[in-house]
């Protein structure tokens, strides 16, 4: 089940980025993660902390809901 959930935020995450014209270096830096962990959180593989899930809707500038 939470395997399913790290899938889904990870395609809601790349769509919202893509929306948002931004590559991967550009978001990760907006964060202030590595490249490594936005395309791993991407890919469904990272289980990011929840502040970090609050910080990606605050900077693709979507509501928090969207990555439930």
């Amino acid at each position: 089940m939470e395997k399913d959930k790290l899938k889904k935020l990870g395609k809601n995450v790349k769509i919202e980025r893509i929306r948002n014209d931004l590559s991967q270096e550009q978001l990760a830096e907006l964060l202030g993660v590595s490249t490594r962990t936005v395309s791993m959180i991407e890919n469904g593989l990272q289980h990011p902390k929840f502040f970090l899930v609050v910080k990606i809707a605050e900077v693709l500038n979507v509501d928090i809901n969207l990555f439930k």
